[in-house]
């Protein structure tokens, strides 16, 4: 699976057969449950979720702390996997600019696969 899609199945929910359960799996799945037809609201389970941790979260504008909230490995290799998966094309080793567009990105990507995504959030 792609890391793309883990970060949106953990937002989004995912079927009950699939992968264990992150801190925001359970608040997405209820999201999704109650209205499947209706965006999914990205912001709020974020926040939930960011809520719901005992250290504190910058997931709004660092692809780090979003990674960490989805329960996902956001170590610098991941991060470039990402990247790559999602074509950046600038320099990998300018993690901070590469980190900057991957939100960005990340957050569009939501929005396209139907999340409702505050519009300073998408870039």
């Amino acid at each position: 699976m792609s890391i793309f899609s883990s970060i949106k199945n953990a937002i989004f929910g995912t079927p009950a057969a699939a992968a264990p359960a992150s801190a925001v799996a359970a608040p997405a799945a209820a999201a999704v449950a109650s209205a499947p037809s209706a965006p999914v609201d990205v912001n709020a389970i974020l926040t939930a979720a960011a809520a719901s941790v005992d250290y504190p979260t910058n997931w709004k504008t660092s692809i780090v702390d979003l990674m960490k909230l989805c329960g996902l490995d956001s170590s610098l290799g991941n991060r470039k996997e990402l990247a790559a998966e999602l074509g950046f094309s600038g320099d990998m080793n300018d993690s901070a600019s590469m980190n900057i567009w991957l939100h960005k990105q990340v957050m569009q990507g939501l929005a396209d696969n139907g999340g409702h995504v505050p519009a300073e959030l998408k870039g």
